[in-house]
């Protein structure tokens, strides 16, 4: 067992990867890397949350920090509490991932991920505390026990933050469906909206442990279109499991993506004075259609690797207001640390207010995509792309033949054992053709993944 943290915490099947044991240890480890006097520590809804949670905030509480139980919250509902209380926090989640997995992400008190050397620091210290033939790193001498406490009304608190974000600004009449995906969220969303006048239905508000982001939410937002063309609504909001991001679908059921989300908000903060350095931070998954539609309005947009964490350091170096990515984590700088799927529902709510126009309208006219296709390759030995020869000649050589009309993209997952094959290219199926040459050189190159069992 080995605590290894990806591009967003910890994962790993629940109670087999991510065991009890291994999070026990994770907690104490944590607790000695990161010197705070108490922790904030909350969860989705899986079935494997409590058992987690117990365990990390037990491996916490025997090193002396008190932890404060907020119970089923969004992960930015955490991280807004790190900020305003100026503590680390924890959240038991695996975000949009199905649910037999769990994960543990951390949060700094100042609710941004922790850094990468000290997420290093950590495992090193985890993997000391679970094999005492590992590194050896000689534990605190006579700490006492963390208390341990609820406190339910952190909920109040953040839905609080969340109205108070439109400054006054309501949603009066507006027709809304709001899926949940059966996770976090599930408690939230309908007061919320209702208490600033929108018009809301909710579904995917009914967790059982087992039926997160099952056929719901962001990674499957069918249910949400047929409930918003059944119902007439203005526009549907699809969250995730830990309601950490969210993609939209217009009055007519039509899905508006990540992409299209950022720039009718980098739109919209450009025309009021309000984006900061008339910039937008982006990832290198962002399409190259959003480029194009920022530079036909004088925005000027930076690129990120992969990763929240990545945009928001992208952020803050450069005193910027807003930025994201294109599965719909989406962080307005001004109001969160992290993205914020019910704080982004909310800004596109008031958005379509303000203007007066349709979703579709909006979303329709704000850019024109590029095709793009993604292809997940599972492989053997992932960690050995950048070093694969052949890859990257057959990617010179397709990026050669498309010129100024694609782009391309190879990365290894941070989660995952596969590779991520990303084209862009202009006209019909050539994006899909190209991606399909290149996944079979990496499938070759690096070794098809082994069979199952």
């Amino acid at each position: 067992m080995r605590a290894r943290f990806g591009t967003d915490g910890v994962r790993g099947v629940a109670n087999s990867e991510l065991t009890p044991e291994l999070v026990l240890a994770l907690g104490r480890a944590t607790a000695r890397v990161i010197p705070a006097a108490a922790f904030l520590v909350g969860r989705d809804t899986r079935r494997s949350g409590p058992l987690l949670q117990a365990a990390l905030s037990a491996g916490l509480a025997a090193e002396g920090a008190d932890v404060i139980d907020v119970g089923v919250l969004p992960t930015p509902a955490l991280a807004w509490l790190a900020d305003e209380r100026s503590l680390p926090a924890a959240v038991i989640s695996a975000s949009h991932n199905p649910f037999p997995d769990n994960g543990v992400k951390l949060f700094s008190d100042q609710g941004t991920k922790l850094p990468v050397a000290t997420e290093e620091e950590i495992e090193v210290v985890c993997s000391g505390i679970l094999d005492p033939s590992g590194p050896k790193v000689r534990a605190p001498e006579a700490y006492g026990v963390g208390r341990m406490t609820a406190e339910p009304a952190a909920a109040a608190a953040y839905a609080d933050h969340l109205v108070e974000v439109l400054d006054g600004r309501r949603l009066d009449g507006l027709s809304v469906v709001v899926d949940c995906a059966n996770g976090a969220a599930s408690g939230l969303a309908e007061s919320i909206f209702t208490r600033l006048g929108a018009d809301v239905t909710v579904i995917g508000a009914e967790p059982d442990g087992t039926n997160i982001n099952d056929g719901c939410g962001s990674t499957a937002p069918d249910a949400l279109a047929a409930a918003v063309v059944a119902r007439g609504a203005a526009l549907g909001l699809a969250l995730d499991g830990d309601a950490d991001r969210l993609l939209a679908v217009d009055g007519t059921g039509a899905l508006v993506g990540g992409d299209e989300l950022l720039a009718l908000f980098a739109q919209d903060l450009a025309s009021r004075g309000q984006l900061a350095g008339n910039t937008v931070v982006v990832t290198v998954m962002t399409n190259l259609g959003f480029r194009r539609a920022m530079t036909e309005q004088g925005i000027v947009v930076k690129e990120t690797p992969v990763g929240d964490r990545h945009v928001l350091a992208r952020l803050d170096a450069d005193g910027l207001a807003l930025g994201g990515e294109q599965s719909g984590h989406i962080i307005f700088r001004q109001a969160a640390t992290t993205g914020d799927g019910m704080l982004t529902g909310l800004a596109l709510a008031d958005l379509v207010v303000r203007s007066g126009r349709p979703l579709a309208d909006l979303a329709t006219t704000v850019l024109e995509r590029v095709p793009q296709v993604l292809v997940n390759v599972q492989v053997a030995a992932a960690e050995r792309l950048a070093d694969a020869v052949a890859v990257w000649e057959a990617v010179a050589a397709e990026e050669e033949a498309l010129g100024a009309t694609g782009r391309i993209l190879l990365r290894p997952s941070g989660t995952e054992p596969l590779v991520r094959v990303m084209v862009e290219a202009s006209g019909d199926g050539v994006a899909e053709a190209v991606a399909l040459r290149l996944a079979q050189v990496v499938r070759t190159e690096l070794g098809a993944a082994p069979a199952p069992g």
